[in-house]
């Protein structure tokens, strides 16, 4: 079995703290699986339960890297299409994580 990095751990454990705040505002706070590398930390809204708020722009970063068996990523369009569609599209009720829109227009 592979060791983890230091980075990698305080990644993990980073990670870990920010579920652990978003939970503690709004236990049923939903996360998209995956993409931890994305989580940003809660959103916060006026009389709506918090959210787990993730980068748009760094989840459609991870889906075009090659994965741990060497295998290519998606191109820039395909990793968007499959955001829209499969990511942002997916209405899982009123703790559906939310999507900060951080991408470079261009």
């Amino acid at each position: 079995m592979e060791e983890k990095t230091q980075t990698q751990q305080t990644a993990i454990r980073d990670v870990e703290e920010i579920r652990q705040r978003i939970a503690d505002h709004n236990p049923d706070a939903l996360f998209a699986d995956g993409f931890d590398e994305a989580l940003l930390g809660p959103l916060r809204r006026c009389g709506q339960p918090t959210l787990a708020a993730y980068s748009y722009r760094r989840a459609v970063d991870m889906l075009m890297r090659a994965d741990d068996k060497g295998e290519p990523g998606l191109s820039y369009e395909e990793a968007v299409e499959w955001m829209e569609f499969n990511v942002v599209g997916a209405w899982m009720g009123p703790n559906t994580p939310a999507w900060i829109c951080d991408e470079e227009e261009g």
